[in-house]
């Protein structure tokens, strides 16, 4: 995984149904958002600048103790595919999710599965394909269930997308919780890898539990333990290490503290939320005035 993937998982898109009653549509990626690219109104994106930094936690190759399907040694046709495979430039999604789909027909029990997982959830992602990007999120975790990059995302990604109104509802949330849990747990465990410099480890685990804080918050959120979704989303924003937060958690946090009738918490950080250029901007103001006029006219809680 590079760390772009951990940029673009800010602008997942929303299920409309999910937020209904706070005025929320599908929305388009931060790079669409960026690019002035059209996109469905209104939306909610992070407009965060991608960094190039690695961003791989786990072995590329997968690690054999941890993979839920036996792997056979590589033959020599399958290590010359794999380096064509590793040719294509990584902006190319176009190029690389169908020789990673190719790739994993062609060698069903390939130690290179992971690479291929993780390349497909990228590609997926960046094209918003997000039912094919949890499919590929889900099997690279059946195959390294230590993988925090994509747990974390996997976890932001299955709470942001929800509808409550789908048959499997309550499945996807309760995923969202264990991933984002996950992520959580195994995260401060992990091993700096040899290829990567204490920064680039540092940003990657701070990467995966800026998601895996902000998947279980809105989980919290969605379930109505606003209480518990309040310091999660907290927690998420004193993890994120970019030079803006994700508009999208401070709008969270807002709802969460409204919700909870922390008035003028929830006015703080919609204000925060409505003083960065995104697509959120609209949603944001609005929220300052709803919660001012809740705090004139209602108790506040105390906190």
């Amino acid at each position: 995984m590079t760390r772009n993937v951990i940029h673009w998982a800010s602008a997942v898109a929303f299920a409309g149904t999910l937020f209904c009653a706070y005025g929320f549509t599908p929305v388009a990626s931060a790079r669409q958002a960026a690019q002035g690219a059209p996109a469905q109104q209104p939306t909610a994106a992070a407009d965060k600048k991608p960094d190039a930094a690695p961003l791989q936690l786990d072995t590329p190759q997968g690690s054999p103790q941890s993979q839920a399907a036996p792997t056979v040694p590589p033959t020599p046709q399958e290590e010359a595919d794999y380096k064509v495979f590793q040719a294509i430039p990584q902006n190319d999604i176009d190029k690389r999710i169908p020789a990673a789909e190719g790739f994993l027909q062609k060698y069903p029990q390939s130690q290179y599965r992971p690479m291929m997982y993780q390349t497909l959830v990228q590609g997926y992602l960046a094209k918003q394909e997000v039912p094919k990007m949890i499919d590929a999120g889900e099997k690279e975790i059946a195959l390294n269930p230590n993988d925090t990059p994509i747990l974390g995302l996997m976890g932001q990604t299955l709470a942001r997308t929800l509808n409550p109104k789908a048959p499997d509802a309550m499945s996807q949330l309760t995923r969202a919780e264990m991933y984002s849990k996950r992520a959580i747990e195994v995260t401060p465990t992990l091993t700096k890898p040899a290829e990567l410099t204490d920064d680039q480890f540092n940003n990657a685990k701070n990467n995966a539990l800026e998601m895996a804080y902000s998947g279980l918050g809105l989980v919290y959120l969605q379930k109505g333990q606003y209480d518990q979704a309040i310091p999660t989303l907290e927690q998420s924003l004193k993890t994120d290490t970019h030079s803006e937060p994700d508009p999208v958690n401070l709008y969270l946090l807002g709802l969460a503290n409204e919700k909870a009738s922390h008035f003028d918490a929830a006015v703080a950080a919609f204000t925060k939320c409505a003083a960065i250029q995104s697509s959120l901007q609209a949603n944001c103001k609005s929220g300052i005035d709803t919660a001012k006029k809740a705090n004139s006219t209602q108790l506040s809680a105390p906190k």
